[in-house]
């Protein structure tokens, strides 16, 4: 701490011209660290400036890169999802036509012809049913073939340990999907061959519903179009319908899950940005004040040295 003694007429020490020397140096300093300060806009710039804030806002940093890692996951997740729900949809549409079109061939008005090419279109949807089905890709995996199962970290605990949700698209997830009497797997329709679907012995969960016995269908044997089949058709229709609903509850509620998580955390980034900017950024008119004051503090030191270091020249007179 500067003080005012001056040490009378000592040869040897000009105090007072120390004095304003380690003013001056103090002043510089200050001057020098509102300028980092400024130019950096950070208030902490290391460790030695603040040393509590250097290390919360070092954590909060870390928390929130891995907290920007899960959004990232996130957005592959919605994307999982995303792709799957349009795929269902587009399953859905062509299967209630493919009904309706087996609805139609139910009614006695028609000729066995007139079945014929409805059973003959449906199975070209049912084609399409299939091509949507090898197609719905994602990563280099197939979605909807009853192999797919994907996790995701989402968030983390405390101490790290890592939250995940789990798309799992699995035949044998039965719990999920809320399918009775089977699993749900879109591909039983069969390996699309040469532009045929091949004989598949269920559908959508449904034991002995064979979507390739529709290009079965001629005037001579209607097969599943028969007067006698035909309501165990129509059911089993609407059976596979009910279970594709069911699956695409399940993928609807994990992007409501999922676009939940998202919004969670862009909200805790955030907030963990405002609180990093808090501890360790400068507030620009503080900074510059203080620069002012340190400037001013500078120039008067300036001044107090020269001042004093005049004053041995009053001693000199002495000698004369």
């Amino acid at each position: 701490m500067p003080t005012s003694i001056s040490n009378g007429a000592r040869i040897r020490t000009n105090t007072p011209a120390e004095n304003a020397y380690n003013a001056l140096f103090e002043a510089n300093r200050s001057v020098a660290s509102e300028q980092l300060k400024l130019s950096t806009g950070k208030r902490v710039n290391s460790a030695a400036d603040d040393v509590a804030a250097y290390i919360t806002s070092k954590s909060l940093q870390t928390r929130n890169s891995s907290l920007n890692s899960a959004l990232n996951a996130v957005g592959e997740a919605q994307n999982v999802t995303s792709i799957v729900q349009d795929a269902y949809d587009n399953i859905s549409s062509l299967l209630t036509t493919v009904k309706d079109n087996a609805a139609n061939a139910a009614t006695g008005a028609l000729g066995s012809d007139e079945k014929v090419a409805l059973a003959k279109s449906a199975y070209r949807l049912a084609q399409q049913i299939q091509f949507v089905t090898d197609s719905t890709v994602f990563g280099g995996k197939q979605l909807l073939q009853g192999t797919y199962s994907g996790s995701w970290v989402v968030g983390y605990y405390a101490n790290n340990d890592q939250l995940k949700i789990t798309v799992d698209l699995t035949s044998s997830n039965t719990t999920d999907f809320n399918v009775a009497g089977g699993s749900f797997n879109v591909n039983s329709v069969g390996a699309t061959s040469g532009g045929s679907v091949d004989k598949a012995t269920s559908f959508a969960g449904v034991t002995g519903l064979d979507l390739s016995a529709l290009n079965s269908v001629s005037t001579g044997d209607l097969g599943i179009f028969s007067s006698d089949k035909i309501t165990t058709t129509l059911q089993s229709l609407a059976t596979a319908l009910s279970n594709i609903s069911n699956v695409s509850a399940y993928v609807g509620g994990l992007q409501n899950r999922i676009g939940s998580q998202g919004d969670l955390l862009t909200s805790q980034i955030t907030n963990y940005n405002s609180a990093i900017s808090r501890l360790t950024d400068a507030d620009v008119a503080k900074e510059q004040l203080n620069l002012v004051k340190s400037q001013f503090l500078q120039q008067t030191s300036i001044v107090s040295l020269t001042q004093a270091n005049q004053n041995p020249q009053q001693f000199l007179r002495l000698f004369q």
